[in-house]
């Protein structure tokens, strides 16, 4: 099937998935959680209406923090039957409304690799621990700086079937060791992202191969940096970065996540 008929087709499948979706009652809680002496508060999505076990999705948000738009990420996978949790990375109440705090309480996250871990882990833990999730079937997605974390826990060797990085850095932290990963990668990209370089994919690609990782990558010739958040060209023009929604590219990479977590969790 072509491209332009996928693309003609897409919201007429969109709009049956909505259909086939409706009756989900969709639950939500935060959950305050506790990381050392640090409180964090996170957001679970399920649907009630189910009575088996599912596969568990972690959500970590994009730099700016734990705000609604992790949120409702989260409800959209539960809506599609899985249980899904937000967790958070910076700590209760720490969402950024611009650039230089966003970058402030990123690198705080980023430059303490065992921390990162930790409140990683925690999350994990969380959404493993749910009575609606089967544990052994759990994958992490990430949104700009969330897409980092998830791949480098992924390169840690964290106890995942699937990981999802969207217009997330691939650039390493530490080193993979081959066998090492456990969780298939599937990365999406804009070529248009400055953050993002040719360069640096090519170098996770070379990375992987070596590795001996099961990864696919997916690059939005057009597409700028977070260019599946509807917020981004507001937050572009706001503050003059280089970013901007892709509808497009928004649509077609959640679909070849869904067809992911549909062959790993079969």
């Amino acid at each position: 099937m072509s491209n332009k008929i996928v693309r003609l087709l897409l919201p007429a499948l969109l709009l049956l998935l909505v259909s086939l979706t409706a009756h989900a009652d969709v639950q939500t809680k935060e959950i305050t959680y506790q990381v050392g002496d640090t409180e964090f508060t996170g957001y679970l999505a399920y649907d009630d209406a189910k009575t088996d076990k599912r596969p568990g999705i972690l959500v970590v948000h994009e730099w700016w923090g734990h705000n609604a738009y992790a949120r409702k990420r989260a409800e959209m996978l539960a809506a599609l039957g899985y249980t899904a949790f937000a967790l958070d990375m910076y700590g209760t109440g720490k969402i950024a409304d611009h650039p230089d705090d966003a970058k402030v309480f990123m690198r705080a996250v980023m430059g303490d690799l065992p921390e990162m871990k930790k409140r990683f882990e925690a999350g994990l833990n969380i959404l493993k621990s749910h009575p609606s999730v089967n544990s052994e079937m759990t994958a992490a997605i990430g949104y700009c700086m969330g897409g980092g974390i998830a791949l480098n826990m992924a390169r840690a060797g964290a106890d995942l079937d699937g990981v999802v990085v969207f217009h997330g850095s691939l650039a390493a932290k530490e080193p993979v060791a081959s066998g090492q990963v456990k969780a298939e990668i599937m990365v999406f990209t804009g070529a248009e992202d400055p953050f993002i370089p040719r360069a640096q994919v090519l170098e996770f690609e070379s990375e992987m191969k070596a590795a001996g990782v099961t990864y696919t990558v997916t690059t939005y010739p057009d597409a700028k940096h977070s260019f599946t958040n509807p917020q981004a060209d507001s937050f572009g023009e706001r503050f003059d970065m280089p970013m901007g929604y892709d509808r497009a590219a928004d649509e077609d990479s959640w679909q070849q996540m869904l067809q992911l977590f549909e062959r790993i969790f079969r």
